[in-house]
C-alpha cells in the first residue's frame, strides 16, 4: 500500500465531501480513490467513514485521525518547500483560536497586518470563547486570555499581562451603598464571567498584595466580556473585566472604577500550542509576530 496517497486520499475525500469530487481533483477513477481509503482502512483496522447511498460523513476515529494527518501533511508540505528553496516563504494553513472580545477589537486588524506580510499562509480564525482543545479540535494556536496553565502537553508562550479592573455604571454607584472594602462586594449585584474555573469567586489583592477571595452574587454569568461589560453600562451591576475592554467606556465616562486600589489576580494574553506544531514556520513567525505587536 502506498501510504502516502491513502493518507493524501483520505483527507481529499473528507474536504470534499465525495469520493467522485475528491477524484477529479486528484486526476483519478472514482473506484482508485475508494481503494486507496478501503486500503487505509484495512491496515488501521477501523472504519475511518460512515456511507450511505446519499453521503458520507467522518466516524469519531475518522475525525480524530483528519486532524491528525491533516496536520502532518501540511507540515510534510512545507518541509519540502523549504528544501526545494532556502528562500521560500512561510506557507499553509494557520488555524487560529481566540476569545470573542479580544478577536473583535484587538486581533482582527492584527491577523489583517499578518496576512499582508505573509500572504502564502492562509488563516483560519475561530473566535469563541469557551475553553477548547487546540490538540483534539485541529488548531495550530489558541489565544488565551486566562492565567498560566497547568498542562505540561502544550507549549505555552506568555505574550504580555492583562491587566483587570471593577467597573460598574455611574448611576449603579449613584444609586448603592458605598463600597469602601473588598468584602462588601458580595453585597452587590455583580456581573462575572462564567468561564473562569474560579466560578463567582473573585480573587483581589489591596496594595500591600493581601489577596482576598469574594463570592460574589451574580445576576449576570455570561462567558464573553462585551455582554458583561454593556451589562455594566446599563446600571445591572459591578464587573470585573480586562481593562482593554473597559478603558474606551471609563475614558468617556460611561463607566467608572470601583474600588480603583484594588488588583485582580493577574492573568495573560498567551499563545498555546501543540510540541509538534513549534518547527512549523507559520507558526514561529505567527508567534514572533504576536511579540512585536503586543508586547509593547
Amino acid at each position: 500500500m502506498d501510504k502516502f496517497a491513502s493518507l493524501n486520499a483520505f483527507v481529499n475525500v473528507v474536504e470534499s465531501k465525495s469520493f467522485a469530487q475528491a477524484a477529479r481533483e486528484m486526476g483519478m477513477s472514482r473506484s482508485q480513490v475508494n481503494r486507496l481509503v478501503v486500503n487505509l482502512e484495512d491496515a488501521l483496522g477501523v472504519s475511518l467513514f460512515v456511507r450511505t447511498t446519499r453521503k458520507i460523513s467522518l466516524t469519531p476515529t475518522g475525525q480524530a485521525y483528519y486532524l491528525r494527518v491533516k496536520g502532518i501533511l501540511n507540515d510534510l508540505a512545507e518541509t519540502e518547500d523549504t528544501l526545494q528553496s532556502a528562500q521560500v516563504a512561510p506557507q499553509g494553513e494557520l488555524k487560529i483560536n481566540a476569545p470573542m472580545s479580544f478577536g473583535t477589537m484587538h486581533l482582527s486588524p492584527a491577523i489583517a497586518e499578518f496576512m499582508v506580510r505573509y500572504p502564502k499562509i492562509k488563516v483560519h480564525l475561530v473566535l469563541d470563547d469557551r475553553f477548547i482543545d487546540p490538540v483534539s479540535e485541529g488548531f495550530d494556536i489558541t489565544i488565551r486570555i486566562a492565567k498560566l496553565l497547568e498542562d505540561t502537553s502544550l507549549i505555552e508562550h506568555d505574550i504580555i499581562e492583562v491587566k483587570r479592573t471593577l467597573v460598574a455604571s455611574p448611576k449603579f454607584v449613584a444609586d448603592h451603598p458605598q463600597i469602601t472594602e473588598v468584602n462588601s462586594l458580595a453585597d452587590h449585584s455583580c456581573l462575572h464571567y462564567g468561564n473562569l474555573p474560579s466560578g463567582n469567586i473573585w480573587y483581589l489583592q489591596d496594595e500591600k498584595g493581601t489577596e482576598s477571595a469574594v463570592r460574589v452574587n451574580g445576576t449576570l454569568c455570561c462567558n464573553n466580556a462585551e455582554v458583561l461589560r454593556d451589562a455594566a453600562v446599563s446600571g445591572l451591576g459591578i464587573a470585573l473585566l480586562p481593562e482593554f475592554v473597559t478603558n474606551p467606556l471609563v475614558a468617556e465616562g460611561q463607566l467608572v472604577r470601583v474600588l480603583p486600589n484594588i488588583n485582580a489576580r493577574p492573568i495573560s494574553l498567551s499563545l498555546l500550542y501543540p510540541p509538534n506544531r513549534h518547527l512549523a514556520a507559520r507558526v514561529r513567525v505567527f508567534v514572533k509576530f504576536m511579540q512585536e505587536r503586543f508586547e509593547n
